[in-house]
C-alpha cells in the first residue's frame, strides 16, 4: 500500500519537475526587436499579421555588443526572451560566430512566461 502511494505521488509530481523543451528560430537583439515591433502608427490599418517579420529579424541582427536576446520562431509562434545565463551563452555564440545577416539557433530549456531558462543554445545547421 505504501509503495502505491509513493508511485502515485511520483506520477503526480513528475510534470512539476520540468522537462526541457527545444525551440528553433532567429536570434535577434531584444531592444531593437521590441522597438521595431512597437513602432506602429495607431491610425495605420496594417495589422501585425501584415508585418514583414523577415525584415524585422534581419534589421535586428545581433551585434558583438548585444547583451539581451530574443528568439523569433519562424513557425509563427510568439517570440520569447532568454534568461540572464541564456543571454550570456547567446552573446558568446554571436561573438564566436562573427557578423552574420541571420542567426538561426536551437534553444533548449524551460519556458516560464515567455522567458526561457536556457540549458543550451547552438547555431542551427
Amino acid at each position: 500500500m505504501q509503495l502505491r502511494l509513493r508511485l502515485a505521488a511520483l506520477f503526480c509530481l513528475a510534470p512539476a519537475l520540468g522537462i526541457a523543451e527545444s525551440w528553433s528560430g532567429a536570434l535577434v537583439d531584444s531592444r531593437c526587436y521590441d522597438s521595431v515591433t512597437r513602432n506602429v502608427n495607431p491610425t495605420d490599418t496594417m495589422s501585425s499579421v501584415d508585418r514583414d517579420k523577415d525584415w524585422d529579424v534581419r534589421y535586428c541582427t545581433p551585434k558583438a555588443k548585444t547583451r539581451t536576446f530574443t528568439v523569433v520562431p519562424l513557425n509563427g509562434m510568439p517570440s520569447f526572451q532568454l534568461d540572464s545565463s541564456g543571454n550570456t551563452k547567446a552573446a558568446a555564440l554571436v561573438w564566436k560566430t562573427g557578423k552574420k545577416p541571420f542567426f538561426a539557433v536551437v534553444v533548449t530549456g524551460q519556458m516560464s512566461k515567455r522567458t526561457v531558462k536556457v540549458d543550451s543554445i547552438a547555431a542551427m545547421k
